[in-house]
C-alpha cells in the first residue's frame, strides 16, 4: 500500500495573527503529511522561519489577478490546502468591502487558476461580524444556522462568501469557512487588530504612571459574560476541519471553548502585570441602551502616551515602535458593547472538534510571545514599581 502523497499548504496572511498561528501549528506536523509550506503577505516577511519547508513568497492580492499568476506560477502549482488570513483593515465598516472583497476575490481565482487539479480545499477565514455581532443587539449565543441579517450590502464576509460557493459549484475542490469570536494571539509586527497588545500597552503604561486601570467599556459589558478565540486553536480548527472528509463544505464557528465575566477577568490581566485593580464601582456609561458605550475612549487616552513608552524601553526593555501597534478603536469597538456576542462550538463538537483553551492562559501564552520577542519588557511585573516613571498626571485612575 502506497504511502499518502504529503499536502502542500498555501497561507495568505502570515504575518497577521491568525495567518502567523496557521504557520507556528503547520511546521510543527510531520513532513509526511506535509512537505511544502508556501506563505505570503503583503508586507516584508516580519517572522523567519527554520522548518526549510517554509517557503515566503511577497504577494498583494490588491493586485490585479494577470500579475499574480506569474509570480505564484512555480512556487504554487501542486498547493493542496489554500488558508486565506489575509485582511485589510480600517477602522470605518463602510469601508471594509470595498478592500477586503478584491483581496479574497483574487487570491482564490489566482490560487484556482494556479493550482488547478492539485487543489483539494480552501479556508476562507471571516467571524462574529458575519452574524451582525458588531452592530447591536442579536440571537445568542451565535450559531451556524442563524440566517444573514439585512446587511445593507456592507457585509464584505457574505460576498465573500458567495464566491467562494460559486467557484467551488464548478470545481472539484472542496471549502471550510471559521468563523471565530475576538482573536487572542501574537505576531511581531504591527496588526490591524490585537487586542491582546493594545490591552498589554494600556495596562503597563497606566502602572507607569501610578495609576488604576479603568475598563474602558461600560458597567453592561464588564458584568456580562464573554468569550474569544486563541490564535493557535483557531488555526488548529482550520487544519482539522480542511484535513477530514466529513467536515468538507462546512462552516464553523471558533472560541477556546469557556467563557468569562470582564469584572474578574480584568483585575486578572492586572494581576500579570503587578497590578492591584479593584472592582469597578463608578460608571460614566451604563450600557443599558443596547448602543456602544466607552467610559474611555482608548484612542484619546493614548494621544500623549507614546513618550511613557518610550521612556519604559529604556528602563526595562521592549520595542520602543510597539506603542503604534496598539489597535485602540479595535479595542474600544471589543469592549464597549452594551449586548451579547458570545457563540456556540455545538456544531463543532458534533463533527468530533475536541480542544480547549483556558482563556486566561491564552492572554498569559501571548504576553509571553511577545515578551520573547523583544516587543513587551521582561518580567515587567518584577522589574517595576507604581509610579516608577516621575510623569506627573492628575487623578488616581488611568
Amino acid at each position: 500500500m502506497p504511502l499518502p502523497v504529503p499536502k502542500v499548504a498555501f497561507v495568505a496572511g502570515c504575518n497577521g495573527v491568525s495567518g502567523n498561528a496557521i504557520t507556528e501549528f503547520l511546521i510543527r506536523q510531520p513532513t509526511e503529511e506535509w512537505s511544502r509550506i508556501v506563505v505570503t503577505s503583503r508586507s516584508p516577511l516580519k517572522n523567519y522561519w527554520q522548518d526549510p519547508r517554509v517557503e515566503f513568497l511577497p504577494l498583494d492580492f490588491l493586485d490585479p489577478v494577470a500579475t499574480l499568476i506569474p509570480k505564484m506560477q512555480h512556487v504554487c502549482k501542486d498547493v493542496t490546502h489554500a488558508y486565506f488570513a489575509a485582511y485589510v483593515h480600517t477602522d470605518g465598516f463602510e469601508k471594509l468591502r470595498e478592500l477586503n472583497v478584491p483581496l479574497f476575490e483574487n487570491f482564490l481565482t489566482a490560487i484556482d487558476t494556479v493550482a488547478g487539479q492539485s487543489l483539494q480545499r480552501v479556508c476562507l477565514q471571516t467571524g462574529g461580524k458575519h452574524y451582525g455581532a458588531h452592530l447591536g443587539p442579536t440571537e445568542a449565543p451565535l450559531h451556524e444556522d442563524m440566517p444573514r441579517y439585512d446587511d445593507k450590502g456592507e457585509n464584505f464576509y457574505y460576498v465573500q462568501e458567495d464566491f467562494l460557493f460559486q467557484l467551488h459549484a464548478q470545481r472539484k475542490w472542496s471549502w471550510n469557512v471559521i468563523r471565530p469570536n475576538g482573536i487572542i494571539g501574537f505576531t511581531p509586527g504591527k496588526n490591524g487588530m490585537s487586542e491582546a497588545i493594545t490591552l498589554a500597552l494600556y495596562m503597563i503604561v497606566c502602572k507607569e504612571l501610578g495609576k488604576t486601570p479603568q475598563f474602558p467599556g461600560n458597567k453592561y459589558f464588564y458584568n456580562a459574560v464573554d468569550d474569544q478565540s486563541y490564535a493557535v486553536g483557531l488555526a488548529d480548527m482550520s487544519i482539522w476541519a480542511t484535513t477530514h472528509e466529513h467536515t468538507k463544505n462546512e462552516a464553523f464557528n471558533h472560541t477556546n471553548g469557556d467563557m468569562f465575566i470582564w469584572r474578574y477577568f480584568f483585575p486578572k490581566i492586572g494581576k500579570y502585570f503587578g497590578l492591584d485593580i479593584p472592582v469597578q464601582t463608578e460608571w460614566t456609561e451604563l450600557g443599558e441602551d443596547g448602543k456602544y458605550a466607552h467610559s474611555i475612549r482608548m484612542g484619546e487616552w493614548a494621544k500623549d502616551k507614546d513618550v511613557v513608552w518610550k521612556s519604559m524601553c529604556e528602563k526595562y526593555g521592549g520595542n520602543r515602535e510597539a506603542f503604534s501597534w496598539g489597535t485602540w478603536k479595535f479595542l474600544d469597538w471589543s469592549v464597549g458593547k452594551a449586548w451579547p456576542t458570545v457563540s456556540s462550538l455545538s456544531k463543532a463538537r458534533k463533527f468530533g472538534w475536541k480542544r480547549y483553551d483556558d482563556t486566561y492562559q491564552t492572554w498569559v501564552e501571548t504576553f509571553r510571545a511577545f515578551e520573547n520577542a523583544g516587543v513587551l519588557p521582561r518580567n515587567y511585573s518584577y522589574q517595576s514599581s507604581l509610579g516608577a516613571s516621575g510623569f506627573e498626571g492628575g487623578g488616581k485612575s488611568c
